[in-house]
């Protein structure tokens, strides 16, 4: 049977992203990916869900698995691919192996079991590698900056938030006065190559080798406490407190860290919001943003 390389959910995804005009590039998808297998001898053997494209699961040969991520704004796909070059070498983050920009096209090294932290037990020590290795980059190249980053993330969710399941619980100002302290923190600290999106979805299992790799950036230059919102508020999913992550991450500046998580604490909750409507962990994100 064929792989179908994007259904009606994802492509509704994709419209919500970046427009109608993205069905042009949907319709194209198929003999785009053609070409691109074609060319670098890989058979696809599965598709990913994703949110700014396609992340095709491929199969090189001696069975070697590669990933072929394809994105209809190439302007994000050649920020991915920079900086990566930038982290190349770097065993916490994801390879190029190739590229075709003009089209899009990032080809990836694969990496096995390949299976998210989501919902995992946390290897703290490894996540603080990671972190470390990636801000140790000088932050040089045509990167937009964290508050470039920031004034898109909250433009988004305000867009997202009116008629959704979350704007009952989640109010407008609370949304803006995040924005506010977020933008007031993006222009001040130090400043590095920070991953941009580096939530649990985006950081891999590569076996006992390597360990935590992270994939998918969306970067930007600025605070590196940026980077560690979404592992700092995780024990409050179980329980516990931002001050408890914040602890499990030694290398970053606290305060900064809990800055960013109380501005950031609206977008964190507002997902699962619209997903399954108020739970324990949306109610004391809500209230760390409050505070």
């Amino acid at each position: 049977m064929a792989v179908v390389l994007i259904d009606d959910a994802s492509r509704a995804r994709l419209v919500d992203r970046f427009g109608p005009s993205v069905e042009a590039w949907c319709a194209a998808l198929p003999a785009l990916a053609d070409r691109l297998c074609r060319r670098w001898g890989l058979t696809v053997a599965e598709v990913r869900p994703g949110n700014t494209g396609r992340t095709l699961l491929c199969r090189a040969g001696g069975n070697r698995l590669q990933v072929l991520k394809l994105c209809p704004d190439k302007e994000v796909a050649s920020a991915e691919a920079a900086a990566l070059a930038a982290w190349a070498g770097l065993p916490r983050v994801v390879q190029v192996l190739d590229s075709d920009l003009e089209h899009g096209a990032v080809l990836l090294e694969g990496l096995e079991p390949g299976t998210t932290l989501v919902g995992a037990e946390v290897p703290w020590d490894e996540i603080g590698d990671l972190l470390t290795a990636l801000h140790s980059v000088p932050a040089t190249g045509p990167f937009p900056t964290l508050l470039d980053r920031v004034r898109f993330m909250f433009d988004l969710a305000e867009r997202r938030l009116i008629g959704s399941a979350a704007e009952p619980h989640l109010p407008v100002e609370l949304l803006a006065a995040g924005r506010a302290l977020a933008e007031e923190l993006a222009v001040g600290g130090p400043a590095a190559l920070l991953h941009g999106d580096l939530h649990p979805a985006n950081v891999l299992d590569a076996g006992p080798a390597r360990g935590a790799v992270a994939i998918d950036p969306r970067p930007c230059v600025g605070d590196p406490a940026f980077d560690a919102v979404d592992w700092a508020v995780l024990p409050i999913a179980e329980g516990g407190t931002v001050e408890d992550g914040i602890a499990n991450l030694p290398r970053l500046d606290a305060d900064r860290v809990r800055g960013w998580c109380v501005a950031l604490a609206p977008l964190v909750a507002m997902g699962p919001l619209t997903r399954g409507g108020p739970a324990q962990f949306t109610d004391a994100m809500l209230r760390l943003a409050s505070s």
